[in-house]
């Protein structure tokens, strides 16, 4: 089944006046902003065709997916995309505060933006961060997305769309829900792909209401992290040639007719997981959940690694230094951890309970 690299090589020297910006293309600038642009020099204004021949030679390690790689090389040789300007390129990451953000702005031909905001990198502060929305109502990666769209929108006076994948989305509907009244009549659609939703006290705030028809959330059919918190706009449910939560990579959603093949509900286990985590959440404190994950996030920094990748390349001695570090932590915190795993589990049985009866 084809997917969005697919739909490039197909439509990619359909010009925007013969077809016009669409539900692929919003996919496609989504995904372009987790592309590995602290590796190369970028100017304030850059093309795509110009991008793509500079990270042509840059190691396809230092890319958050292989598939990146390939995709900035389709779009810097298609009609469709190579000539668009890229500005404002905005990165920044500090562990201490435990924020990871980036940001690009796209120009599309008929003086309108996207500013695509790009989801979490393969490193551990990326991903401490995204937990940390299951106790905090304002993560410091929100408020650099306001930030961000504030400076953007005073600096062009275009219309405005908004789109981001996983936490990406995320920023997307958070940039739209606080930006001035002023800005929110500029944006023309705001788009989450997979990402979480927010704490009940934003989705009841008068600004989330003024943005609310404009929000458009996609999920996969198995979608965990897109269901996460408060959603009050409708999904759109997609298909995958993936499975459970490989779904969330979004190269694996299918293209069909020029649209995202779209199904009809989510599978049984991805509303069993929503049910579970909502249970979960129900029956801790943010402080409960905030200690818990801290706790864990202390233990694996142990290991000085600062992704995925550098974890996994030394695994059994990584492994080891974590089963220590638990060992050293104070009774006190074994407690705890043990206890909201427990809890964890009853929620597992509750969901099941409700199932059944």
């Amino acid at each position: 089944m084809a997917n969005m690299l697919d739909y490039i090589k197909e439509n990619g020297n359909t010009a925007f006046q013969e077809e016009k910006f669409n539900e692929i293309d919003n996919l496609i600038f989504s995904r372009l902003s987790y592309l590995p642009f602290e590796e190369i020099k970028i100017e304030e204004k850059e093309t795509f065709e110009i991008i793509a021949q500079k990270l042509q030679d840059i190691d396809i390690k230092k890319f958050n997916m292989k598939k990146d790689k390939e995709l900035i090389k389709l779009v810097g040789k298609s009609n469709r995309y190579k000539d668009l300007l890229v500005t404002d390129y905005y990165f920044s990451r500090d562990d201490k505060k435990e924020k990871q953000f980036v940001a690009i702005t796209i120009h599309l031909e008929n003086e309108e933006i996207y500013i695509s905001y790009s989801g979490t990198d393969d490193t551990l502060v990326g991903w401490k961060e995204d937990f940390n929305l299951s106790f905090m109502t304002n993560i410091p990666a929100q408020s650099e997305a306001l930030k961000y769209i504030r400076r953007v929108s005073k600096k062009y006076n275009s219309k405005i769309h908004l789109g981001g994948h996983s936490k990406g989305g995320n920023l997307a509907v958070y940039a739209g829900i606080f930006c001035s009244k002023k800005v929110q009549d500029r944006i023309i659609d705001i788009t989450n792909f997979d990402g979480p939703g927010f704490d009940k006290t934003v989705i009841e705030k008068e600004k989330y209401k003024r943005v609310l028809n404009k929000i458009n959330t996609y999920i996969p059919q198995s979608s965990l992290f897109g269901r996460l918190l408060e959603h009050e706009e409708k999904y759109i449910i997609v298909t995958s040639d993936q499975y459970t939560f490989m779904q969330h990579d979004i190269f694996s959603w299918r293209i069909n007719n020029h649209q995202i093949e779209k199904a009809d509900k989510v599978t049984a286990g991805s509303d069993f997981m929503n049910k579970t985590v909502r249970n979960w959440l129900k029956t801790t404190s943010p402080k409960q959940r905030e200690h818990f994950i801290n706790t864990l996030y202390e233990i694996i920094t142990k290991t000085k690694a600062k992704t995925f990748k550098e974890f996994t390349a030394e695994w059994t001695k990584n492994v080891g230094i974590i089963l220590k570090s638990y060992k050293d932590i104070s009774n006190e915190d074994k407690k705890e951890i043990g206890k909201m795993i427990l809890t964890f589990f009853t929620a597992v049985k509750d969901t099941i309970m409700e199932k059944v009866i």
